[in-house]
């Protein structure tokens, strides 16, 4: 039997899927060249973009992404580019174990202990 609260979840993703509909039947002035490109977007990738209705873990927005990326950007606006391609792969790799260390709420220091250990990338 559903809980109340998984009723409820059904019934707001039904009217948010209904009133998207409702949008994308609406017919745009062929002026808003801008307007009719996204809203085919929106139709091609529609299953993707409502993802998160499905699956309660996926979150609403790229927010972790976008925060997750802030670090190479001040890397970049502090000391520039990376002086070789090697120095960029290097970082890169502390960067990935250093965040998904800390998303799993792991030890950082001991994550970062294993990094001579990997197996080298071509």
């Amino acid at each position: 039997m559903l809980a109340q609260e998984d009723i409820n979840h059904f019934d707001e993703r039904a009217q948010l899927e209904e009133q998207l509909d409702d949008l994308l039947k609406l017919n745009i002035d062929l002026q808003h060249k801008k307007l009719m490109v996204f809203k085919e977007r929106i139709v091609r990738y529609r299953n993707y973009l409502l993802t998160f209705l499905y699956h309660r873990k996926v979150p609403p927005d790229n927010n972790a992404s976008e925060r997750a990326m802030r670090t190479y950007k001040v890397k970049q606006k502090v000391s520039g580019l990376f002086r070789s391609n090697e120095g960029a792969q290097a970082f890169a790799v502390i960067r990935s174990v250093i965040d998904t260390t800390i998303k799993n709420k792991k030890n950082v220091m001991k994550a970062l202990a294993m990094i001579p250990n990997l197996p080298k990338t071509e």
